[in-house]
């Protein structure tokens, strides 16, 4: 079993873990892997009021309930899930009836996480990351009626692609998209429209393709129209014409290739690698109403993760993220790279590429409040939250990256597999731009095209 920095999890370990639940985890066996993971000295500093009072108050380490509904999009980056309900992952930590329920579109998703499972939604999701802010703020909610959310866990970093049409094969656009900004011109020169399709506003998809854009001397705002096509339909509206390029994960983009309608421009790991990409969200009052069963469900996730990051099980995940009640996708769309091996369309042939989607490996699976403060920074770059948004009080009542370290602890997650910081530091991206996390203002200086509320 993988981990961060290429070391390997000894079988005795996971083996181990398979065959104890959560609920039979005592609490002084929470504080052992708690000072382990943290360091004794400063475990009790570590850990808010609040877990504090859930690991040791008096009372019962038991599940809350057994029950959740989470939602997801056919995409390979929600492999998690679907491993942790046919693997059996859920039910190992006591969660037994845990349904796993495919959603048509992130619309829909949001709207059912507003809902909530008491009004037929759902209570937690495979979600872009931007999206718990989006909804938790009200920005990207009906009538901007905010529901609070929390990011418990990171589903993965990198995995996603930005694709063109085929008509586009004569200049082969890669990472850089300047070639491409002259076609467009061109092609509306003739009087036709352009459209560049992601598949929600404000989301990692919107992000990547505008970021990849605006670096080319492409306006998103007004050189091209913006459209949102749920991942499914993507391949299906390329063929139709409706769109000139798309960013989405796989399969779609592997698809786009096999039915030779298009071809792949860059993965977006190549933007900015190993950025962070989906996340397990959940509504924060069925988190705060169910501590237990959220730390359940997390290690669950965690376990997950790791099963997807071996390279010996990608296979097996591809054969899984391929069946109907999951992507419902053919394997050989999904299986090379799940694996690692991309061919670009073009020519251009990439085995075991360092920018192929990891699950746990490289910290995937922890939520950096850092890369959380990218994303909302982007969004105010792009106009889609307000420039005087306080990003550290939202990230810091967002993202329960403390949950996802009491998580590890119980699960036994060696400590050099848990970051030391919230923050991964400043990230740099291909155009030579970087992200101070702590001066996010020098970075939207730095950016030519924007679109910031006044």
């Amino acid at each position: 079993m993988f981990f961060s920095g290429g070391r390997t999890m000894d079988d005795s370990f996971f083996n181990d873990r398979q065959n104890k639940p959560v609920n039979n985890i005592k609490r002084r066996e929470f504080l052992k892997y708690s000072i382990a993971a943290v360091g004794g000295a400063a475990l009790l500093s570590a850990v808010p009021p609040g877990m504090r009072s859930m690991a040791w108050a008096a009372g019962s380490d038991k599940l809350e309930t057994t029950k959740a509904k989470l939602g997801f999009i056919a995409l390979t980056d929600a492999a998690p899930l679907f491993v942790a309900d046919e693997k059996g992952f859920f039910k190992k930590h006591g969660m037994t009836d845990v349904e796993v329920l495919k959603q048509s579109s992130w619309g829909t998703t949001r709207d059912n996480l507003v809902l909530g499972s008491a009004s037929n939604g759902i209570d937690g999701a495979h979600i872009l990351t931007p999206m718990p802010y989006l909804i938790s703020t009200g920005a990207m909610t009906a009538n901007n009626i905010p529901t609070p959310m929390y990011i418990l866990a990171r589903l993965n970093l990198g995995g996603q692609c930005i694709s063109v049409g085929q008509e586009y094969m004569d200049i082969k656009v890669g990472l850089d998209s300047t070639s491409f900004k002259a076609a467009l011109e061109a092609k509306k020169a003739s009087g036709k429209t352009v459209s560049a399709a992601m598949t929600f506003p404000g989301g990692t998809h919107d992000l990547w393709i505008r970021y990849w854009m605006a670096a080319g001397g492409i306006n998103p705002n007004s050189d091209i129209a913006t459209i949102v096509v749920p991942p499914a339909q993507m391949v299906a509206n390329m063929k139709v014409g409706s769109m000139d390029t798309f960013c989405v994960c796989e399969p779609w983009n592997e698809q786009l290739i096999n039915q030779k309608i298009g071809y792949t421009a860059l993965t977006t790991s190549e933007l900015w690698h190993n950025h962070p990409e989906k996340a397990f969200g959940m509504r924060a009052d069925w988190v705060d109403a169910n501590p237990n069963s959220t730390q359940a469900l997390i290690m669950a996730v965690m376990e997950a993760q790791m099963y997807c990051e071996d390279p010996a099980n990608r296979e097996e995940v591809a054969k899984i993220c391929s069946k109907r009640r999951w992507i419902n996708a053919p394997f050989k769309d999904v299986v090379e790279r799940m694996k690692g091996n991309f061919d670009y369309g073009t020519g251009r042939v990439v085995e075991n590429s360092p920018h192929q989607m990891r699950y746990w490996k490289d910290h995937a699976s922890y939520p950096y409040k850092s890369h959380d403060k990218w994303f909302l920074t982007e969004d105010i770059r792009w106009g889609y939250l307000p420039a005087d948004l306080d990003m550290d009080a939202w990230v810091d009542k967002v993202n329960r990256e403390d949950l996802w370290r009491s998580a590890a602890a119980s699960l036994g997650v060696p400590a050099a597999q848990i970051p030391t910081s919230t923050s991964r530091g400043i990230e740099k991206f291909f155009d030579g731009k970087t992200f101070d996390p702590e001066n996010p203002q020098a970075y939207l200086d730095s950016l030519a095209i924007k679109a910031i509320r006044a």
